[in-house]
């Protein structure tokens, strides 16, 4: 069997005075089953391979002790003397770290020499693994000895667990993230049915313990703890239970070590081991919810007791000790608090009487990045501020909460709602754009501005929701608001989103002259931005859709030439979609293709369900007109699965629903009903990441394998067969 030697992997034979039926060592028996892990157990001989000295680290409770001694049991037989397992937990005091290891191997001498020189003459001829566990607080000394043993002993390796690297030369540190969701499930129903005989995870189950798995953060330890609570709890008393998770999570088992009996206590093991500024660092750190930046610890955190010039030296200390998880995202490098390690500083926070200033702290702060990423969305870096938005999502929502709990800030509340049209219209997020929109709108504030702003993009998200009546309500209040205090910015967005809404609602001599007078509004006040540019792409659909091609095409061209200059992308992509349409009506399907497949795979980048839905609904009259029926009806079923995720289906206009109307008649008179259907089922299985693969494939937009073009009728009256995205404006933003 292979085996390690001190240059690595090895398959010499295992010497005969060596063999025997188990190999040497003091690992314990496992009591219960070892559940999940696979991927981690998988990599641990190649990493000891590779290395002499590899530590797990990881967070109180994640599992470390259980999985290192899972692997050294794994490769028992692969050292020919053994392995060895040295508990470090209870010891805290460094000179009894040599007498600790030298009991943990049976070393018995008795000639008075240091027992380190003893150590390692032991070890110096030996090809054994050491498994060392729970060393943090004694972790420069064990830094010491185990630097020392692996240089005197290269038949030597080391398997070590503990919430922080060890820090020595050539050491391969693996960082032990919480269970996934399925292992963490698999382990709680079998510690369960430990506790509770014949318990089982049926269908009715299923959510209320992925919900409990998901919200323990896939901790092992607090898993088992909940297990236990089934003695008399339900699944569900226990979910309802967490928010007091260090009172519920509480056990009597015997034979677990201390530091495992309760959650608290685990994570307090953690606690003790941080000095007093990184104990603080930690509690100011509870006020941030899911990722956060350097930049943002470093605004919120600081003060007197903590220099932000310590600040990195201090988060890096919080991450070698496991309580904070740094992760590489498309935002950059970002920090991250798993929800129990929250909690428990949010205990300390509570205890310093500096909660409150800490959470103006952290709002104030989210207030100025959401402003910088507004004025940043009208520039190259679209798709980089949709994803730091995206990435600071969880903090927004915190920041939008903590301002609508008080009167006095209700106003804050209302611009940053306001300030996050962007996210909200053009990164697919309508829904709750709506929900903290009317939430903010339903308090009195103070501050008129800051309501004007709340309520026309209120109007502007209902007009793409499909919702008339609240669109129109909210942009009168916003209309005649603006015009009694002077807001010349408001009125002119209020115009220009009644002039979408009117757009939607199919009155186009209407939304011509409404977008105009908004358009001229705009350049009397030196407005230009992404906005502005949306409201000359809706300008274009209305003109085109009473059959003014000419004059829509060189509105978009007009359109896309300020887009180039300024790097934006989101907008192009509503002016090419128009463009599409031009070329389309104009028998030029080849481009109305290349336009769309461009069009959507912009639209995919930011998340932008409604300019996708809509790029998609006249891909499907595209393909119909080059003879595939069939994928039309497909690509139609695609539509009809995103819709709902935007608001009424194609805004219930007659003018939007034109084109699909079309679509379906032709493709329904070719397959017929049932082969009709059976397509657009098809389609409907479809998610959106789905459908636009299957529409561009794996290389993006491009030539389409399909170029046979065959018109279908053209269209006869003012009305468009097909119609381009008639809230393609500001529908995406």
């Amino acid at each position: 069997m292979r085996r390690f030697t001190r240059s690595g992997p090895s398959s010499r034979p295992v010497p005969e005075r060596l063999r025997s039926p188990r190999a040497p060592g003091n690992l314990p028996a496992d009591l219960n089953r070892f559940i999940g892990r696979d991927e981690e157990l998988a990599a641990l001989p190649e990493q000891l391979a590779a290395a002499r000295l590899v530590t797990l680290t990881g967070l109180g409770g994640v599992g470390k002790s259980r999985l290192a001694r899972q692997g050294a049991a794994i490769l028992q037989d692969r050292f020919c003397d053994g392995v060895w397992l040295v508990e470090l937990s209870a010891l805290r005091e460094a000179h009894l770290l040599d007498h600790a290891v030298a009991e943990a191997l049976a070393l018995a001498d008795h000639s008075g020499r240091p027992v380190r020189s003893a150590l390692c003459d032991h070890l110096a001829d030996r090809e054994l693994l050491l498994v060392l566990d729970g060393y943090e607080q004694l972790v420069d000394a064990c830094a010491e000895l185990t630097g020392e043993l692996l240089r005197r002993a290269p038949g030597l390796r080391v398997l070590a667990a503990g919430r922080r690297p060890l820090g020595l030369p050539g050491e391969r540190v693996v960082p032990l993230p919480p269970m996934n969701e399925a292992d963490a499930a698999a382990l709680f129903a079998d510690r369960a049915a430990s506790v509770v005989a014949g318990f089982a995870v049926g269908p009715s189950d299923e959510g209320p313990v992925g919900e409990l798995c998901r919200r323990l953060d896939g901790i092992p330890l607090a898993l088992e703890l909940a297990a236990g609570r089934l003695r008399a709890l339900s699944v569900d008393q226990v979910l309802h239970r967490l928010d007091d998770r260090f009172r519920l999570l509480t056990g009597t088992t015997r034979g677990v070590l201390p530091r495992h009996q309760t959650l608290r206590t685990a994570i307090g093991w953690s606690h003790e081991l941080c000095t007093p500024q990184e104990r603080l660092l930690w509690a100011r750190l509870s006020v941030f919810a899911g990722q956060f930046d350097l930049e943002a610890v470093e605004y919120v955190c600081s003060g007197p007791e903590l220099p932000d010039g310590e600040l990195l030296d201090l988060v890096a200390e919080l991450v070698a000790q496991s309580v904070l998880l740094r992760e590489e995202t498309a935002a950059g490098v970002r920090y991250r608090m798993l929800d129990t390690v929250r909690a428990y500083g949010a205990d300390w926070l509570d205890a310093t009487q500096d909660g409150d200033r800490l959470r103006r702290r952290h709002r104030d702060w989210y207030l100025g990045l959401a402003t910088w990423c507004e004025l940043d969305w009208f520039s190259s870096r679209q798709a980089e501020i949709a994803a730091r938005v995206e990435a600071e999502l969880p903090n927004l929502r915190v920041a939008l909460e903590q301002s609508l709990q008080s009167a006095a800030d209700t106003h804050l509340g209302q611009y940053l709602a306001g300030t996050l049209w962007f996210y909200w219209v053009g990164c697919g997020r309508l829904s709750e754009g709506r929900h903290w929109l009317d939430r903010a709108l339903e308090l009195d504030g103070d501050h008129d501005d800051a309501r004007l702003k709340a309520l026309w993009v209120a109007g502007y998200v209902a007009v793409l929701q499909g919702d008339t009546v609240g669109a129109l309500g909210a942009l009168q209040e916003c209309r005649e608001a603006a015009e009694r205090t002077g807001n010349a910015t408001a009125a002119a967005y209020a115009l220009h989103r009644t002039g979408c809404l009117a757009l939607v609602c199919d009155d186009m001599p209407r939304a011509e002259e409404l977008l105009r007078g908004a358009l001229a509004r705009y350049r009397e006040i030196g407005e230009l931005n992404s906005n502005v540019l949306m409201g000359q792409v809706e300008l274009a659909i209305a003109v085109a859709f009473q059959g003014e091609l000419a004059d829509a095409v060189r509105l978009c061209e007009e359109v896309l030439e300020v887009c180039e200059d300024h790097g934006e992308r989101w907008t192009l992509a509503y002016a090419q979609f128009v463009l599409a349409y031009a070329a389309w009506s104009s028998g030029d399907g080849a481009r109305a293709r290349a336009l769309l497949e461009e069009c959507l795979a912009i639209d995919h980048t930011f998340h932008d369900l409604l300019g996708a839905v809509l790029a998609i609904e006249l891909l499907a009259l595209v393909t119909l007109g080059e003879g595939d029926a069939e994928e039309a009806a497909v690509l139609q079923g695609a539509a009809g699965r995103i819709w709902p995720s935007v608001g009424l289906p194609l805004f219930g206009s007659r003018y939007f629903s034109r084109p699909h109307a079309l679509c379906e008649e032709q493709a329904r008179r070719q397959l017929g009903d049932g082969r009709y259907e059976s397509a657009l089922h098809e389609g409907e299985r479809l998610d959106l990441d789905a459908a636009v693969a299957r529409i561009l494939g794996p290389a993006g937009p491009g030539p389409a394998a399909r170029r046979r073009t065959v018109r279908t009728a053209p269209p006869t009256t003012s009305e468009p067969a097909a119609s381009p995205s008639a809230s393609g404006g500001e529908t995406a933003g």
